[in-house]
């Protein structure tokens, strides 16, 4: 779970979860992330997608911000105003630890390590896998490198068009 320095420091993200995630399931949604961040004025931004799938269409997001928004004022964690924003994880969806490098086993990746991570090169691009817990593996054209997790910063997937697929375009009538 992703958190910032801003949102630890003034709610408890646990606490947040526990109100929206049974929201979430009603509507047939699983979150992927929630985030309270200042950007010029607070926003509390919630990432969900239908359970199974990588997928979540503007109505599924408008119910989940329809009911969450009551269950949250309710709830009354958020001690400031806030904007809710709720949307989709998108095609360069993050991940954000050991299940999700699980899930996307098999798919091209932008990780980005701490600072701090012993190795020399800081971001990779490639395919990843799960080696063993708390391992990944990327490969970068024929290069394999092994990474820890605890030394990654940032992750995301990284959206391809898929080769060979073309576009046919129908005749109009009048060419029939």
């Amino acid at each position: 779970m992703l958190e910032t320095h801003e949102t630890r420091s003034i709610v408890d993200l646990t606490r947040l979860r526990a109100v929206i995630e049974p929201v979430a399931r009603a509507h047939g949604a699983d979150v992927v992330l929630v985030e309270l961040k200042n950007e010029n004025g607070w926003v509390l931004r919630i990432t969900v997608e239908k359970t199974g799938t990588e997928t979540a269409d503007l109505e599924l997001c408008a119910n989940v911000s329809r009911d969450l928004s009551p269950a949250l004022d309710v709830a009354d964690m958020i001690p400031q105003r806030y904007s809710l924003e709720v949307s989709s994880p998108g095609l360069d969806r993050p991940l954000l630890g050991e299940a999700d490098f699980v899930r996307f086993s098999g798919r091209k990746a932008k990780i980005k390590l701490r600072h701090s991570a012993e190795s020399t090169q800081k971001v990779f691009i490639g395919e990843i896998a799960c080696t063993a817990p708390g391992k990944i593996t990327v490969t970068e054209g024929t290069r394999t490198h092994t990474l820890a997790l605890a030394d990654i910063e940032k992750a995301r997937l990284v959206f391809e068009i898929e080769k060979g697929t073309k576009s046919h375009r129908r005749k109009a009538p009048e060419q029939e």
